[in-house]
């Protein structure tokens, strides 16, 4: 381990305590995206006084850029930590849960924000020793398409970057483990709103109705087949109806029904076959039962793509640094969610990779879940994880 990495490796040790409270304070007070007001302020008073360039409202939103510039020769990298909540209500029991009802941090961004906050101010404590520029990307909005990043983009959070780099802490995977894949690691995800209008009538005449609800069940039942009969069996995609709405009294026939969801992909080229096929199904079907619908079919986020050698870099970085607190460096697999840091990926070599946060013995709870937590022992291993690619970036390049 060289010098200035044990020197900051030690600021860590030191500072865990405050770490583990950051966390504890946004887990306690989260935002919804696009609405994360609070949290920018609390973020952006957090660097006052520090010698670091901030700059708030990036992309007319509430992200935040921090440059540590070091005023010597070198590349730019960024790293990026998001900070907005859900809208679930918190089941966990913890003496620090969510004081806003039906809102929550249910995937990790309340320890993603704490780490990277205490880890940038290490760095600018630092910072005579450094090379280049560090760029801390304080990002909102990943949970709700159009998603903090592409916004973060386009108002120039990436001008003058070279890579990217992101973490996320999982509770799915055993605390001690840091997690990578080279290439495709996450899907790209389309979201839709079909809204079918049929005849109503009454249950003893159905002859004289048109039933919205058979032929959403029809097409329930008939979109599946797209994954099926269309799709390769060694590709991966998805096609989900999330909600169904057709409530309505025992003895009417339903007029209109509504059918929400997404699809997901792990190959781009596969995003306009689904959509075809899934236009084409529901205007059969429609067609077939004399009934009308207004469709609402949204591409958003892409496939997430991690660069094989920027990715390779943060492999031997975290191997090499013997971390005491990491049990091993192993590679997750393709991961089936979706993630707008899939953005920065199109634009810049990038990768985003993963830390363990699930303790042996206790129950797991999926991200999104009322009862989702993490051991907050991973935001020690996060920091020295992003720390040790960050080091090797500045010093050995790609």
């Amino acid at each position: 381990m060289n010098t200035l990495q044990e020197k900051l490796f030690a600021k860590l040790n030191e500072k865990e305590d405050r770490m583990i409270q950051l966390r504890r304070y946004f887990h306690e007070n989260p935002e919804l995206s696009f609405h994360e007001t609070k949290t920018a302020a609390y973020i952006e008073n957090f660097y006052e006084g520090k010698d670091c360039i901030v700059k708030t409202n990036i992309g007319g939103g509430n992200g935040i850029t921090v440059d540590i510039v070091s005023g010597k020769p070198g590349p730019t990298l960024a790293i990026r930590a998001d900070f907005d909540a859900l809208p679930i209500q918190e089941d966990t029991g913890l003496p620090f849960a969510s004081k806003t009802p039906g809102v929550m941090h249910a995937c990790g961004h309340d320890g993603h924000t704490a780490y990277m906050m205490i880890l940038a101010e290490s760095l600018i404590e630092l910072k005579d020793e450094l090379t280049g520029t560090i760029r801390i990307l304080h990002q909102p909005a990943e949970e709700v398409p159009p998603g903090g990043a592409k916004t973060m983009i386009e108002g120039g959070c990436l001008d003058g970057v070279d890579h990217v780099l992101g973490i996320h802490v999982m509770s799915t995977m055993e605390l001690g483990e840091v997690l990578y894949h080279k290439g495709p690691v996450q899907t790209g995800r389309a979201t839709f709103k079909a809204v079918l209008h049929g005849k109503g009538g009454h249950g003893s005449t159905p002859q004289d109705a048109n039933d919205a609800i058979v032929a959403a069940s029809q097409f329930v039942s008939s979109v599946q087949t797209i994954v099926s009969r269309r799709i390769n069996p060694f590709d991966t995609a998805t096609v989900t109806i999330g909600s169904f709405d057709g409530k309505g009294s025992a003895n009417v026939i339903k007029e209109t029904v509504t059918l929400e969801g997404d699809v997901r992909i792990m190959k781009e080229e596969l995003r306009p076959l689904v959509e075809k096929e899934f236009r084409q199904l529901l205007n059969g079907i429609c067609e077939a039962f004399g009934i009308t619908y207004e469709l609402d079919y949204q591409n958003d986020y892409p496939v997430l793509l991690n660069d094989e050698q920027t990715t390779e870099m943060v492999r031997k970085a975290v191997s090499q640094a013997n971390i005491p607190e990491v049990t091993g460096v192993v590679d997750s697999g393709a991961q089936t969610p979706s993630e707008d840091f899939a953005y920065y990926a199109l634009e810049r070599p990038s990768c985003f990779f993963y830390v363990g946060a699930h303790k042996k013995g206790t129950p797991i709870y999926p991200h999104h879940n009322p009862k989702f937590t993490i051991d907050e022992d991973c935001l020690l291993i996060s920091a020295k994880a992003m720390a040790s690619a960050v080091l090797y970036y500045l010093t050995e390049g790609v």
